[in-house]
């Protein structure tokens, strides 16, 4: 599988990111084992300790967990601590631009919803 590195972030950071939408999305689930180090390096052609750096940002925020001689474990409740941060962020960061571009295009909140659930259907 082909990645597309992005050259504004560090790479270890953006496999990271990569972890974490993986798990958000359900892909990877609690308890689930992450891909080996060397698994990664090869399938992304990275050094191995880019990805041991990227694993080891996970285990200092408490998403997986080492266990020694087995590998790195998605921990429990980390989707829903995730979830919970991603939101968080959302509404702090993002909401507020958002909130204002839509009363700017003078747009209705019903009519949103409507298009939202048109879209789904």
């Amino acid at each position: 599988m082909q990645f597309q590195w992005n050259d504004n972030q560090p790479i270890y950071w953006q496999l990271r990111e990569r972890t974490i939408a993986l798990i958000l999305e359900g892909t990877l689930s609690e308890g689930d084992a992450l891909p080996s180090v060397r698994q990664v390096a090869a399938e992304f052609q990275l050094n191995p300790i880019t990805v041991s750096k990227a694993y080891q940002a996970l285990v200092d925020e408490n998403i997986v967990e080492k266990r020694r001689g087995l590998g790195m474990f998605v921990k429990p409740g980390a989707r829903v601590e995730l979830l919970d941060n991603e939101r968080r962020k959302f509404m702090q960061d993002e909401w507020p631009a958002i909130r204002q571009r839509i009363q700017q295009l003078g747009l209705e909140l019903q009519q949103l919803i409507k298009d939202l659930d048109k879209d789904e259907g």
